[in-house]
């Protein structure tokens, strides 16, 4: 897997692609190999983690011991607490900007002059829990750009600091890499460092970061789940609905999602993508732009960690972020992440499975005018033919015999659970190649029509992540299939990501002996020229039982 972000725009394949070549190209950076994804050690995170921070509201300038007190005071008294909010995090700009003689951090005396432990005290004793700001480099953001004096980031005292957090009550650490500086591996390194020095503490704090910031984006092209308990997987989100970046800054909730959506199948207990803070309430959305973004971000099963100044916010702002309905989606104990079934361009369909069997799913219209969108109980992985919806929105219920509908607003997202029937049989895993020891992988993890299928070594993010279905297609991404490039029924048929259309070109069947067949050529997957090198592409060639068309999930 090479390392570039994902994107949206379309690479269609060239004709020449069909032609029989090896990829020569080779990545700038390889990525490591990893295990099978699980939860970072020790990660107090099971589900997505629900709270607030002071950053989009107060930024580095107006943050201070005052406004965190009310904040705490606020989530308690709109019901924000009792809804499942529990994190009240101090972003950037609440130290000192020396540290002491002996190396400790140390509270701005003026913004905080009673001391982060006081502080910590006071939102424990409203029934919340603490949250921090640092980073693993020398100068957090603020001290980056000038906006807040010193010197004073984590790198060379995480354990001083993780010990510092835990004598303080911390709860939870936001951390935030802030520098153009280092390649993806000396971030894996250093992040690490500091969660191996939180989790020695033996205080069970939520272990947060951000690769992105300062930096080429990495969040989207690598899978964290066992360095951290959540990671951002874009740049920063602003109070934006959509411009023409694909992962830079800044972000729209359309580009964040277009970014997050497709690496659904790295989330889980303990392990969440992380598509920034929520701007629910902040004045560049609508109201039913700020609907669509927090009932998409529940889907995708994102932390929820609300921005906007909780002190002041209105009765329609407190509506969404208290919906007990999507919340309860969002921290639905199976913690699966959302995934984007269909995609026709201006609409679009989100199906998350709930762990008692029934599928949240959401109705997104991303064009400017209402319009109808339809799906079915099958395509959102249900079999049957009697289900009971429930609007997410309302709690208004109705039956149905598989369809499920809605007219949608502009920019708006109807969401709905759908109980009765079945899970529809399908199986998530890795394809390891017995010839190469590599793994079916989608180039540069692109979600583009037409990407290039090949093997690279295995790893467990998004592009490498392959769901079988009962009727033969094999997803990735949630909406895209295997497919034979231009409907190909010869020897070195290119294979590519397509999608999916149910059409038998992306229909295979998987064999007792390995071979992955395809239904309408009835060739087998293959790797061209039973290449065994990083890069080699996936076509399709007369099934002969070589090792090359051999294929084992893992």
């Amino acid at each position: 897997m090479r390392t570039s972000p994902c994107g949206r725009l379309p690479r269609l394949l060239a004709a020449a692609a069909v032609a029989l070549t090896l990829l020569s190209s080779a990545p700038a950076q390889a990525a490591p190999v990893q295990s099978p994804a699980q939860a970072a050690p020790g990660s107090p995170a099971l589900t997505p983690p629900l709270g607030w921070n002071s950053w989009n509201s107060f930024g580095c300038d107006n943050v201070n011991e005052t406004v965190i007190r009310q904040a705490a005071d606020s989530m308690v008294s709109s019901g924000m607490r009792d809804a499942g909010y529990e994190y009240v995090v101090v972003d950037d700009c609440w130290f000192d900007p020396q540290r002491d003689a002996q190396g400790n951090l140390r509270a701005h005396p003026t913004r905080f002059p009673s001391g982060m432990r006081a502080l910590g005290d006071y939102i424990h004793s409203r029934g919340l829990k603490f949250g921090i700001y640092q980073v693993p480099t020398e100068r957090t953001c603020a001290q980056r750009v000038g906006s807040h004096p010193g010197s004073t980031g984590s790198k060379g005292h995480e354990v001083q600091d993780a010990n510092a957090f835990a004598s303080w009550g911390v709860d939870y650490l936001k951390y935030d890499w802030c520098s153009p500086e280092g390649t993806r591996e000396e971030q894996i390194a250093r992040f690490t460092l500091m969660r191996d020095a939180l989790r020695a503490t033996g205080r069970p704090i939520v272990y947060s970061i951000n690769p992105n910031s300062f930096h080429a984006i990495t969040g989207a092209a690598y899978n964290w789940s066992q360095v951290a308990d959540l990671w951002r997987t874009t740049e920063d989100l602003l109070d934006i609905w959509q411009n023409g970046n694909t992962n830079s800054y800044p972000m729209g909730v359309g580009n964040v999602v277009d970014v997050n959506a497709p690496l659904a199948a790295q989330a889980g207990p303990g392990h969440w993508n992380d598509p920034d803070m929520l701007v629910v309430g902040r004045p560049g959305l609508t109201l039913t732009e700020a609907r669509s973004h927090f009932a998409l971000w529940a889907l995708m099963a994102a932390p929820l960690m609300a921005g906007n100044d909780i002190r002041t916010m209105s009765a329609d702002v407190s509506t969404i972020l208290r919906n007990p309905r999507l919340l309860a989606v969002n921290q639905d104990p199976l913690g699966a992440g959302g995934r984007r079934v269909r995609d026709d361009g201006a609409t679009e369909v989100f199906a998350k499975p709930l762990s008692d069997g029934s599928v949240a799913v959401g109705l997104f219209n991303r064009g400017g005018g209402s319009t109808t969108i339809t799906t079915t109980a099958s395509q959102v992985g249900l079999s049957g033919g009697s289900f009971a919806l429930t609007d997410l929105w309302t709690g208004a219920t109705s039956t149905t015999g598989g369809q499920i509908s809605a007219n949608v607003p502009a920019h708006g997202v109807a969401v709905y659970r759908v109980t009765g029937g079945a899970p529809l049989e399908s199986t998530t895993s890795r394809l390891r190649g017995a010839g190469s020891g590599r793994c079916l992988d989608v180039d540069n993890a692109s979600t583009a029509s037409g990407a290039t299928v090949l093997i690279w070594d295995c790893h467990t993010a998004a592009n490498q992540s392959w769901t079988t279905w009962t009727g033969g297609e094999i997803r990735v991404y949630g909406d895209k299939c295997l497919d034979a490039y231009d409907r190909g029924t010869s020897n070195g048929t290119p294979v590519v990501t397509w999608p999916c259309n149910g059409q038998d070109n992306q229909k295979w069947t998987l064999t007792s002996d390995g071979s992955v067949r395809s239904v309408l050529s009835g060739l087998c997957l293959d790797v061209n020229q039973a290449g065994t090198t990083n890069g080699t592409a996936a076509v399709l060639w007369t099934c002969d039982g070589r090792p090359s068309q051999r294929w084992a999930r893992t």
